[in-house]
């Protein structure tokens, strides 16, 4: 299938962000990093061997894996230089990219993530650092809403978020460009539609509330940051998957547990980039896709 009316769509839906969130119109100097870093939770994690809380494509007439296929939403980004990670290497090109990224990270994790990159002798100036967590924050939370008050729990969700948004400012006093993601609506995933409305309408809220935090928190200056709003993406996408060129928005394409589906164990004649979601928590490939070409149209079109 052909991706140019979603690449198209997508770098319209950049340049309307770009105005809106804070962004310029151009780079003078096109902007090339020394180094992509990421930083958060299973969206931006491999295990040491390559899988990842995703679906892992399978080499074409063999059960081997290839990490390089059905690229997570950081290796989109850095796909832009040619960049591979350690954990997937590109056979050609450079391996500049690095993720601290780990399943089941928190908010108060990247501060460690971040601490442990420093330790290891920080960042170049202009480093491109990635930033994607608070999925993991907002499930925790709604696992406490039988012993806690609703407005608690979204009280925290916004503290939550105002870690994050202090890690994105902390990394440009480092000297990074980054760009940050909103979560994806935790109310409009296969988990969340699963547990009933009013169940649904607390992870939306829950997520709502720490991506408001994030938003109003980092700093609005596009020459060091960038947003991009997977939230919007999942609402858009629930409501017209069309739009993305996906067939299904609601469910799960995997039927085995990550990190270990594969193109192999995903459902009958289903294709991972046709499906939003991977499990009933993490993004597949239709959904890996969509964010990291928006947030690679934010790294070429901010002024950085």
């Amino acid at each position: 299938m052909s991706f140019a009316p979603i690449r198209f769509l997508t770098l319209l839906l950049a340049a309307w962000l770009l105005a809106s969130c804070g962004g310029g119109t151009s780079q003078v100097v096109a902007y090339q990093p020394p180094r992509v870093l990421a930083f958060g939770d299973e969206l931006s994690a491999f295990t040491s061997d390559g899988r990842k809380w995703a679906v892992n494509a399978l080499t074409a007439g063999t059960q081997n894996r290839d990490c390089t296929l059905l690229p997570l939403w950081i290796q989109v980004v850095a796909g832009l230089w040619n960049y591979g990670f350690e954990q997937c290497p590109l056979p050609t090109g450079q391996q500049k990219a690095f993720t601290r990224a780990a399943p089941g990270a928190r908010a108060a994790d990247v501060v460690r993530q971040i601490d442990a990159q420093v330790a290891a002798g920080g960042l170049q100036n202009e480093d491109l650092a990635l930033v994607l967590v608070g999925v993991n924050d907002v499930l925790e939370l709604y696992g406490q809403r039988d012993a806690k008050p609703r407005e608690e729990l979204v009280a925290e969700a916004r503290r939550r978020g105002e870690v994050v948004a202090q890690q994105v400012n902390r990394l440009v006093g480092l000297g990074a460009r980054v760009i940050v993601s909103t979560i994806p609506d935790m109310g409009l995933s296969p988990f969340g539609l699963a547990q009933g409305a009013a169940a649904a309408q607390l992870l939306s809220e829950l997520s709502a509330a720490v991506n408001g935090r994030i938003r109003v928190n980092i700093l609005n200056d596009g020459r060091f940051v960038g947003l991009v709003l997977a939230d919007e993406l999942v609402q858009v996408a629930n409501r017209a998957p069309g739009i993305y060129s996906l067939a299904n928005a609601t469910q799960a394409v995997c039927t085995a547990a990550l990190p270990d589906c594969t193109t192999a164990t995903v459902l009958a004649e289903a294709s991972a980039s046709l499906y939003l979601w991977a499990d009933d928590r993490w993004l597949a490939d239709g959904g890996h896709r969509q964010l990291g070409a928006l947030a690679a149209a934010r790294a070429q079109l901010n002024p950085f």
